[in-house]
Order: structure tokens, then sequence, then C-alpha cells
């Protein structure tokens, strides 16, 4: 068994439990362990053919090392363009809920997977751990679940020994416990929808590095009250900070005051509505019509469902607040933070042609 800082979550919205994750009961059943080069350069994959031995007191920080990083906040299931039973992860991972005898061969069919979608330069190599785990507890149910995780980044650490007279210092290379860098879990609950799997890969958020996500798992989001709410946002966002100066001349100071009235919307709501959104925060029709146009056209090239209406999730809030920039830049010499009334700033220009911003306050802090 586990005990980890996040062995526990819960997600509230609107004043009603979503999910429930414990990881406080977890045995791991199976271990085995692969390494995965990249093939674009010709780096080599070695798959093991035995489960991999693991020492009894190593376990608990093995599963931190594991469970660490996972959020239970947005679900993804499997997909495929055609058929769902063509997603080879989905039907390999099928029969290993099924036929755990054949845990081996599943994984190092997982592992030759993995290393065919190695094609993209940022890749890096790394170990391929493929896990068993029972009594994982979603939603109040004990269910199985496979992890697929895949350590990349090694980091020295130091190894002082005592030996009597005097201490011995030497480093050695490993992985930090703070959590992997990529990993999913696949619950085995919804089969026939694609299983309900949480992802984390912090190694590239570069959109072309995507690999893992898009072409090995080939998942995509559950919609529900977290996703809709942090779609609608970063449309949002996209909207305000690449489109709207396109069709209107606003100053920097006048986007941050948009990103702020649609965050503070989305604070302060319950439920979103897409009218009343537009009306309380865009205003005007004319930025009402572009961002109306912005919308539809971007899902239609994302592929993406029209929400107009859902609960908003102050998990998904909470994690766009952090993307959404509030942050006037002036050069090399001011950084202003713009948290409220924008009518408390000014912009104009001096008569020699310098610009200027003047603000009002009522206490200095």
């Amino acid at each position: 068994m586990v005990q980890t800082s996040k062995s526990q979550q819960t997600i509230h919205t609107s004043n009603r439990i979503m999910t429930t994750l414990d990881f406080t009961q977890v045995e791991l059943k199976h271990l085995i362990t692969h390494h995965v080069g990249n093939k674009l350069r010709d780096e080599k994959i070695e798959l093991a053919t035995e489960e991999t031995s693991l020492a009894v007191n190593t376990q608990d920080f093995l599963l931190r090392y594991f469970f660490l990083p996972i959020k239970a906040e947005e679900f993804f299931s499997f997909t495929h363009s055609v058929k769902i039973d063509m997603n080879e992860i989905y039907t390999i991972i099928g029969n290993s809920f099924s036929k755990q005898k054949s845990f081996i061969n599943s994984s190092q069919n997982i592992a030759k997977l993995l290393y065919e979608h190695s094609l993209h330069p940022r890749i890096k190599k790394g170990e391929l751990n493929i896990a068993y785990f029972s009594n994982i507890v979603l939603d109040d149910k004990k269910i199985d679940a496979i992890g697929i995780f895949k350590s990349e980044t090694h980091v020295p650490f130091l190894k002082m020994k005592n030996q009597k007279t005097k201490f011995t210092i030497h480093h050695d290379y490993g992985f930090e416990i703070k959590g992997i860098d990529k990993g999913c879990i696949i619950f085995n609950i919804g089969q026939k929808n694609g299983y309900k799997i949480l992802l984390v890969d912090n190694a590239n958020k570069l959109e072309e590095a995507q690999y893992w996500k898009n072409d090995f798992l080939q998942v995509k989001p559950i919609s529900n009250e977290f996703h809709k709410t942090n779609e609608f946002l970063g449309i949002t966002k996209q909207f305000v900070t690449k489109q709207l100066s396109e069709d209107f001349e606003l100053s920097k100071a006048d986007k941050i005051d948009l990103l702020n009235r649609s965050v503070e919307y989305f604070k302060t709501h319950s439920t979103f509505e897409k009218r009343d959104f537009e009306k309380k925060v865009f205003q005007e029709n004319g930025i009402i019509k572009s961002f109306r146009n912005f919308d539809e056209t971007y899902r239609v090239n994302y592929d993406l469902e029209s929400n107009d209406s859902f609960e908003i999730s102050p998990q998904a809030v909470k994690k766009q607040v952090r993307v959404f920039k509030s942050i006037l830049k002036l050069d090399k010499n001011f950084h202003i933070y713009i948290h409220g009334n924008r009518d408390l700033i000014q912009q104009g220009v001096e008569k020699d042609g310098r610009k200027f911003y003047k603000i009002y306050f009522e206490k200095e802090f």
C-alpha cells in the first residue's frame, strides 16, 4: 500500500461532488520495465522478459513517484478516427484486464508501439514502467487500473556514507520522487466508451512534441464540466490575445481588462450561459459578433462541440487563471499588474511623442 500527499482527491462543482479518487489502499500486482529509445536517432528498444524486482521498502517511494503528479481533474478516453477497436493501446489494455497472465507480452507490445511513435527529435529515451494496480477507489468503487509511466529525466544526487573515522561522498543518477515525466492511468471502467484515463506529461509542452497523448495513446477529453470550462476559457484567451487586435484597435490594457472580466465571470457564476457571458464580458455588439465568428470557426477547425450552457468547474477556472496574463509590460522599465477597474488606468501620448499611462489609486501599500 502507499500513502501520498495526493492519495485522496475530490473535485467539487457547484456544491456537488463530481469525482473522488483514493490511492491509499492501492496494491501493485504486476510491474515490468522496458527501455525505449528514440527510433529517429536509431536508439535501441530493450524489452524485459521478466517482471521487475522491487525491494519491499522501495515500493512506497515508487508508488509515490507514479501517483504524485496524477490529478483527478480532466479525464480522457481512448479514441480512433474510424473505430475504437482499431486503437492498438485500447485493445492491448482490454486484453490485459481480462488476461493478466499475458501481462508481460502485453507490456512488450505497448513498448513497441511507443518506440514506433518516438520519431520526433525532442523525444528523449527512457525507462517505460507498466504496472497493474488493484484496489484504487474511484467514486467509492474499488477498481483495477493499468499505469503506463515513462521516466526520461535523470538527475544527479549525492550519497554520504559514514565509515567510522570519516565520511565518503559520491554521486549517482536517478529519478526525482516528485513525479514522472509522462504517464497515464487507465481505470477498468467504461470499456465500451474507451475507458476512463488520467494523464500527465511534464516533459514536453510544445505542440509538435505531444506524441504521448495524440499519437501513442490516441485519447480525447471526456466532455464534463472541467473540460467544458477549460475549453471555453481557452478559446476566449485565444480570441482576446490573437484575433481581437485584427478586428479592432484596442490597447494592451483593454485586452487585459477583457481577460480579467472573463475570469471574473467564471469565478462568480456557478453556471455558464454563453449569451449572458458575451453581454457582461464583451458588452459591445461588434466585439460579440467577432467572438461568435471566432468561436464557431475555432470549433469547426478543431472538431469541438458547441457548449452554450454548462456547470462551471472551479478547478478548471483555477487552472486557467495561471495562464491568463494581467501584466502590462512597458519597455524594460515597468510592469503594471492590472487586476481590477479598467477606468483607473488611462493611456496617452505627450506632445513630444512619448507614450504614458496615468494610474489612479486611493491607498499605497
